[in-house]
């Protein structure tokens, strides 16, 4: 990476704004750390570049970059806009391409093309603003198909932002009402009980085309039953890795990983988010751009594995360029 210049792209538009920030000064630490010369761009929540505080066309901001790391999350970031940005002026990048970013940033999209191979995932079904002119009758349809506990998520998004639980018919209409003011486009699930895991791919490390990282079990505090938005980067929650899982289910979770990493056509790198349940093992949704924060998961599998937030930083940008 010696005599390249290696641009960050963070913040960005989304609601993650802030755990983008996060990621991107992380990296830009590890990458100062190598020795390397880079660029903070700064992409401010209406979406103009900035760089050194000045607003810069992003074809201005990225002159002389040779590899442009994507430390955005959600919205412009990791659905497709900003690669398809940058293959236009034939820079490489960190992360997925354009069009396997924008399917995988689609819960329902990802849902069907995941069950297609055979992946289970929880009963679910779409709710629109624009379908939906009465969400407690909408609910009372969804609770003919499938309950009685639901989770409601917008239906692009990370982080956990706007994700709710209910219980019932009647909660989960009154969910739905709250949500579609804000989010017009949303996912109801079946809400599966079981112990959360995630667990991560790592493209052409230690000689492996996709290495397994190891498991990691999630285990919220007892204030919230879930991994939510309020807990996620608080260091609130217990993350144990590798995860307390038997043998059979740590290699079916990897394997599972594996399986939506190359059926969604990822590339470098990606975490999958699973509960493991009674009945099996049950696919919750993908990270084509996993949080590199100082309280993030994939960190925590590169360092349990005998590698370091530095390495990660580099191979990454060895395999984009």
């Amino acid at each position: 990476m010696q005599g390249k210049t290696i641009a960050v792209l963070r913040g960005g538009p989304s609601a993650e704004y802030h755990v983008s920030m996060k990621t991107g000064a992380g990296v830009l630490k590890a990458l100062k750390e190598l020795d390397v010369t880079t660029r903070d761009i700064v992409i401010s929540r209406d979406g103009h570049w900035f760089v050194d505080g000045f607003a810069k066309k992003p074809e201005l901001a990225l002159m002389g970059v040779d590899v442009v790391f994507i430390a955005l999350h959600g919205e412009y970031g990791e659905d497709g806009q900003v690669q398809r940005q940058l293959e236009k002026l034939s820079i490489a990048y960190t992360g997925s391409g354009a069009y396997a970013s924008a399917i995988a940033m689609n819960k329902v999209l990802t849902k069907e093309h995941l069950q297609k191979v055979g992946i289970k995932t929880p009963k679910f079904m779409r709710v629109t603003a624009s379908d939906s002119h009465d969400p407690i009758q909408t609910a009372l349809s969804i609770g003919e198909l499938f309950g009685p506990e639901y989770v409601v998520k917008p239906v692009f998004g990370g982080s956990s932002i706007g994700t709710k639980m209910a219980k019932g018919s009647h909660e989960l209409g009154s969910v739905l009402k709250e949500l579609l003011a804000e989010y017009p486009d949303l996912l109801v699930e079946e809400r599966i009980k079981g112990r959360e895991a995630t667990a991560g791919i790592l493209e052409q490390y230690r000689n492996e085309a996709l290495y397994k990282m190891p498991v990691i079990e999630i285990i919220p505090p007892a204030t919230t039953d879930f991994f939510s938005e309020d807990v996620k980067y608080t260091g609130e929650t217990e993350e144990i890795c590798p995860g307390r899982f038997t043998k059979e289910e740590k290699q079916l979770l990897e394997s599972l990983a594996q399986e939506v990493h190359t059926t969604l056509n990822l590339r470098h790198y990606s975490r999958s988010d699973f509960i493991v349940a009674p009945d099996g093992v049950y696919f919750l949704e993908v990270n084509t751009l996993p949080g590199l924060t100082a309280e993030s998961l994939f960190p925590k599998s590169i360092e349990a594995v005998g590698g370091n937030y530095k390495e990660l930083v580099a191979h990454l940008i060895t395999i984009a360029h």
